[in-house]
């Protein structure tokens, strides 16, 4: 990326020419921010929390969806007995942990 806008000035024009600069050195990568380096710059690395947030919503997914099967199972052989108590009392709570919100 090269920038040629005669208009930038202070931070922004200081951060296109350390683009520019590691572009040149052959040392731009652009799976990273631009700026970021040994230089102090800011930089985030999502790939380890975002594989362990992954896994976690993988098999939260997996086990929601046997639990579901298992109950569909259930109702259709007629065997699901529902609680109205703690529907009410799940209702109740759902209601008023969005009411705090």
């Amino acid at each position: 990326m090269k920038v040629y806008d005669q208009n930038l000035t202070g931070a922004a024009s200081a951060g296109s020419a350390r683009t520019q600069e590691l572009q040149k050195a052959g040392k731009g990568d652009s799976s990273r921010s631009s700026g970021a380096g040994s230089s102090g710059g800011d930089r985030v690395e999502l790939s380890g929390a975002l594989g362990t947030l992954a896994r976690a919503m993988a098999s939260s997914a997996s086990s929601r969806a046997g639990k579901v099967q298992a109950l569909a199972g259930q109702y259709q052989s007629g065997l699901y007995q529902s609680d109205p108590a703690a529907t009410s009392r799940g209702m109740v709570a759902d209601a008023l942990a969005s009411a705090m919100r």
